[in-house]
């Protein structure tokens, strides 16, 4: 009743039997839309401490914040053409409608906050934007936040000035 000890090439026969052929690189598997009864995809996105909660669905492609255009919402270009980069990017400008609710942090945050949003949201209702929209940086999550203030100091890393009398 002694066992018999394996090697490592005992184990590639296990895994893989002889006369097989080693299996052919298959197609990578693309994952099902996600889309609700409403036709609309739905992602958050975060950026500093703002967060989102975005909505799209095919549209013309208008965008509300909190209610209102993002016009007004977003009154600087800049933090519209930080909205619209996501879209530029996978060649689909003008045809999606957003919605999105945005709470917390500056304007700013809340700008890079929706883009992130937008940018999962878009992945959920086409998958087939991932790898595009994943070589562009639009789904990672800007970790930086800013530093805490230390005791001792005036801000985080300043310091009062030296006198050395």
């Amino acid at each position: 009743m002694a066992e018999e000890k394996k090697g490592l090439e005992d184990l590639k026969e296990v895994v893989a039997p002889a006369g097989a052929e080693p299996a052919a690189a298959e197609e990578p598997v693309v994952a099902e839309p996600q889309i609700d009864e409403f036709n609309r995809a739905y992602a958050t996105g975060k950026r500093k401490n703002a967060v989102a909660r975005v909505w799209i669905k095919p549209g013309a492609g208008k965008v509300t914040v909190n209610g209102r255009d993002e016009e007004k919402f977003f009154a600087r270009p800049v933090l519209r053409m930080i909205l619209r980069q996501p879209f530029q990017a996978a060649d689909r400008d003008g045809q999606y409608d957003v919605m999105c609710t945005v709470s917390g942090g500056g304007l700013s945050g809340q700008a890079g906050a929706v883009r992130h949003g937008i940018s999962r949201a878009l992945v959920r209702y086409e998958p087939t934007l991932r790898p595009l929209l994943k070589k562009g940086g639009f789904l990672t999550r800007d970790s930086r936040v800013v530093e805490r203030k230390k005791y001792g100091k005036p801000k985080a890393r300043k310091s009062f000035q030296f006198s050395k009398r």
